[in-house]
């Protein structure tokens, strides 16, 4: 592919991502060692190429994710109940940080995974 293209690279690990999450558990794992097998170079820059891919993935989720939440809050602003409202604050934000572990990290560590496929292997891609 584009070796050393860090957008391009970081754009395919996130299609793949995307759409492989809707069948494969653990998908930016598989994008971002994609990512990190095409953008070649050193380990650190698998990661970054795999962490960029993990965020742009990530947005799709989010996008989604205040769709259907956005709904379930109009639900809960008509109920009128300030400490449900509370504590679906707080759910929300662990939310949000599970989803940027899971995406940005497993696609990060999928980047070095992939890098060292590429260059400490015998695998062909």
């Amino acid at each position: 592919m584009d070796e050393g293209n860090t957008l391009v690279n970081a754009l395919i690990g996130a299609v793949v991502s995307t759409v492989a999450g809707f069948f494969l558990p653990f998908a930016p794992l598989f994008g971002g060692a994609l990512a990190g097998y095409f953008q070649g170079g050193t380990r650190s820059d698998g990661l970054r190429v795999g962490a960029i891919s993990g965020a742009i993935a990530l947005l799709p989720s989010l996008a989604l994710g205040f769709l259907v939440l956005s709904v379930f809050g109009f639900i809960a602003l008509g109920s009128g109940e300030a400490a449900g409202l509370a504590i679906g604050g707080i759910i929300l934000l662990f939310l949000f940080v599970f989803a940027v572990l899971y995406f940005v990290g497993l696609s990060a560590l999928g980047g070095w995974i992939g890098n060292y496929v590429k260059y400490d292997t015998d695998i062909d891609v």
